[in-house]
């Protein structure tokens, strides 16, 4: 099968899409992030909560957390502290972590600490309950196109055919602490990893006596507790074709997690657009139909989990998910501008005033279209 044959090429409306989505990306980088959550709200938060927020770059994103009240601060710094740990021990490139040794043992069996080991066996579960379309051992694939090293590329059929059968979740044997992976295979936990460090960084925030806090990683929201008045926290989403906002998300004591095609991609010298998220069982970047994937779930480990899987199972698949797992709520942003909402979530979403999207709710029984 060739390139073309395979992977649906882009036409040039959608190229035009994705470059306003790139210029979009960079702006939200350097300014929207630090005070977007709470510029979104439409109000401020109670004038009597003392606030902390600090932001630094961990796990190659910029975060930004937020807490009121009495030990805010120390709360904040206690976050942050487990948030750049993890990374240490997750990073694909550093030489000192966990993965990282576990990627270069030869085949070897590899002791994981305990985070590590609770990681890699959640990251294997999900592997298995959604049939592989996520799928850590994918590294090999994903270094080829270049997305881990900032020298994109478009590999040839033959070296992902090569690559594809280096890519197999049942090979790995983890055993407790102990974590096998055969010679040649590589695992990387980045479709996990940051909601999984915002757990353990909203644990850390929890410890210190915090009942409201707003951390962001990158496209994860973790929210603990809700805003210092007791109403909810209010999360922008943002529209993947244009400078404005999608929609309002009223949430409280939870994970909001998005996953898209214009977070990370390419074009080649002809125009094509290629994107991050790869579906394993073809290497090449899941092409069905979806724009972006918002999960919205109590832990932040499962969002980043399903927010990747989803996007990968298109439309449909994750509708049947959805129905079958119960454990979650989501918004799929199709390709065509369509909306594709979960009863749960459109209780709690407003379309921004302008968007002319068709918004459509999910309901268990049956699916009808917004009023």
């Amino acid at each position: 099968m060739s390139l073309d044959t395979g992977f649906n090429i882009w036409n040039q409306n959608k190229r035009e899409s994705f470059r306003s989505l790139r210029r979009l990306r960079w702006g939200l980088l350097f300014f929207c992030l630090p005070f977007a959550l709470l510029m979104f709200s439409g109000c401020r938060p109670s004038e009597t909560a003392e606030k902390a927020e600090i932001s630094f770059f961990s796990m190659n994103t910029l975060m930004t957390f937020s807490a009121y009240g009495e030990n805010a601060r120390e709360a904040l710094l206690a976050a942050r502290a487990k948030a750049e740990r993890l990374d240490g021990l997750w990073s694909v490139t550093d030489e000192g972590s966990e993965v990282w040794r576990v990627n270069h043992s030869g085949g070897k069996t590899v002791e994981l600490g305990g985070e590590t080991a609770q990681l890699a066996a959640f990251s294997l579960r999900m592997a298995e309950e959604t049939d592989g379309a996520l799928d850590p051992t994918i590294y090999p694939v994903l270094k080829a196109w270049g997305f881990t090293t900032d020298t994109r590329r478009v590999p040839s059929e033959e070296e992902i055919a090569g690559l594809l059968e280096r890519v197999d979740y049942e090979k790995i044997d983890l055993d407790g602490n102990l974590l096998t992976v055969p010679e040649g295979m590589e695992l990387d936990f980045g479709a996990v990893g940051k909601g999984y460090a915002g757990d353990l960084a909203a644990e850390a925030v929890r410890a210190c006596g915090v009942k409201s806090a707003l951390l962001t990683l990158g496209g994860n929201v973790q929210a603990v507790g809700s805003r210092p008045d007791g109403t909810d926290w209010r999360i922008g989403l943002r529209s993947p074709w244009g400078d404005g906002g999608l929609g309002v998300l009223r949430v409280s004591d939870c994970a909001v997690i998005t996953s898209g095609g214009y977070e990370n991609f390419f074009e080649d010298e002809a125009g094509h657009v290629y994107w991050h998220i790869l579906d394993p069982k073809t290497g090449y970047p899941a092409d069905t139909g979806l724009a972006s994937v918002t999960v919205i779930c109590p832990e932040g480990r499962l969002g980043d989990a399903l927010s990747t899987a989803l996007f990968v199972m298109g439309p449909e698949k994750a509708e049947e998910y959805w129905r079958r797992a119960g454990t979650f709520e989501m918004i799929l942003v199709m390709q065509d501008g369509r909306l594709l909402i979960t009863e749960g979530a459109a209780e709690r979403f407003t379309l921004d005033e302008g968007q002319k999207e068709a918004l459509t709710v999910l309901s268990r029984e049956a699916d009808r279209p917004a009023g």
